[in-house]
């Protein structure tokens, strides 16, 4: 998306100078920057809150994004601590990414040391294979070294929850590339069953200081060979490597002291924004009718559609929206309601019958709202009614005659039907009397619907 790698990345320069805690000034200027963006993502209408616009697209407010690349930023960058409430890591305790290549490109790993075809039938020589595993508390990395039949040696570690598998795959064959240099020189194999782990060893421009480490080391240690095996297809040396890491997460021992990922720092700083942003959302005095549909913030968007948006935020070619801005004289839809709503459109107006759902009852229009956002079928009603609100702009413009002529039919109307109750329900009236009264009846009130709607339009 345009605006989140293009326009999202201009004001993260300079962002650790003023947004670690942006004051209020500064926190209205970048939502004053975002609003634009956020209308023609949105197609809305400018006055729609933002907060609203925010919550629909899964965008966070842009102060808070500048505030979470901040703090990062603070911490790898700047040597800068962090109060205990954000984070307990302090400067060093992270992985610093490279930049730039490890080695010439000449001197990188061949494609004879480094191979993705399944290795399983490798058994000659010694091999070392290696494993992890995550449980729900710990992560453990392991690997074992193979001389003919007999394992002999093997190293195992626990580590922290917030370590990847890939993260743990990539220390495991680490560690098992440091203890092949120490062995003598001879032909090693490393077996290992994530190929993720085995590119990034291959890459020498790879960000990650541990690969980096270890393509150094591949180059320099040509007699080191890194071969690619399937998982958990029954190689029992593979899953003798597997039991190990399993041992080691659900052991008693200390976490390795390694350190944190980068992932890990950015996944503390993005939990806390989240936070701040539903803080944020359920403090807002506006958008409460889109509060209650959507309750909870996600980065992850709605997908709703510009007639959606309209009809839900009430923003859009509806009386009372109008006369709000004064755009309008009046709030009163053209059917003589008083009150020209979205919810008055679909369902009650006379000019939209259409396109009509069941009206709910006031009690219950929350739960109505929320299901008419998952039914398709109410989606499409919704769109084809604003289709038709825009399509027929003149018919549901209002102005005062109309108003007036609309208001005197409905008048008109209630008079002639007390006048003519007797009538309807005299029982001493012959029968052919009553049936011709009402049908003179029904051709009058259908001469002056005509006449009405003429004058209407």
């Amino acid at each position: 998306m345009l605006y989140k790698t293009v326009i999202e990345r201009i004001p993260v320069y300079g962002a650790a100078v003023c947004c670690l805690d942006p004051p209020v000034r500064i926190r209205r200027k970048l939502n004053t920057i975002q609003i634009p963006f956020l209308v023609a993502l949105t197609g809305a209408c400018r006055t729609t809150t933002t907060s609203v616009l925010q919550a629909i697209l899964g965008i966070a407010p842009l102060y808070l994004q500048l505030q979470q690349k901040a703090r990062v930023t603070a911490i790898r960058r700047l040597n800068i601590s962090l109060p205990d409430t954000l984070t307990t890591l302090v400067p060093g305790e992270d992985e610093k990414g490279e930049t730039g290549w490890s080695a010439h490109p000449a001197e990188c790993p061949s494609e004879e040391q480094m191979s993705f075809v399944d290795g399983g039938g490798i058994t000659s020589g010694t091999c070392i294979y290696t494993d992890d595993s995550k449980t729900k508390k710990f992560v453990g990395a392991a690997f074992c070294v193979w001389s003919g039949q007999n394992i002999v040696y093997r190293w195992l570690a626990k580590l922290q929850d917030y370590y990847t598998v890939f993260q743990a795959e990539l220390l495991a064959l680490k560690r098992a590339t440091d203890h092949a240099t120490s062995l003598p020189h001879q032909p090693i194999t490393i077996i290992v069953d994530n190929q993720a782990s085995v590119q990034a060893a291959a890459n020498p421009r790879s960000i990650n200081t541990t690969a980096t480490e270890m393509c150094k080391s591949l180059i320099t240690n040509k007699h080191i060979h890194i071969s690619w095996i399937k998982a958990h297809v029954d190689y029992d040396r593979n899953e003798e490597a597997d039991r190990f890491a399993k041992d080691a997460a659900e052991s008693d021992r200390d976490p390795l002291s390694v350190k944190a990922p980068i992932s890990f720092l950015k996944s503390i700083f993005k939990k806390k924004m989240m936070e701040d942003w539903q803080s944020d959302w359920e403090d807002e005095d506006t958008g409460r009718f889109i509060f209650n549909i959507l309750p909870r913030v996600s980065t992850q968007p709605c997908y709703w559609k510009r007639e959606k948006i309209l009809f839900f935020t009430g923003h859009g070619p509806y009386p009372s929206y109008l006369k709000r801005f004064n755009l309008a004289s009046t709030a009163n839809c053209p059917c003589g309601n008083t009150n020209g709503t979205s919810l008055h459109y679909a369902t009650a107006c006379i000019l939209t019958t259409s396109f009509h759902m069941t009206k709910p009852a006031q009690e219950h229009e929350l739960i109505c709202f929320r299901n008419v956002d998952s039914n398709e079928g109410s989606r499409l009603k919704i769109q084809r009614l604003l289709h038709h609100l825009n399509d027929c702009q003149e018919l549901f413009r209002i102005n005062p005659w109309s108003a007036f002529i609309s208001t005197l039919f409905h008048y008109l109307q209630a008079d002639m039907g007390n006048f003519l109750h007797p009538l309807r329900r005299s029982d001493s009236a012959p029968e052919l009397f009553a049936a011709s009264t009402q049908k003179n009846f029904y051709f009058m009130e259908k001469r002056i619907i005509n006449r009405t709607d003429t004058h209407v339009l």
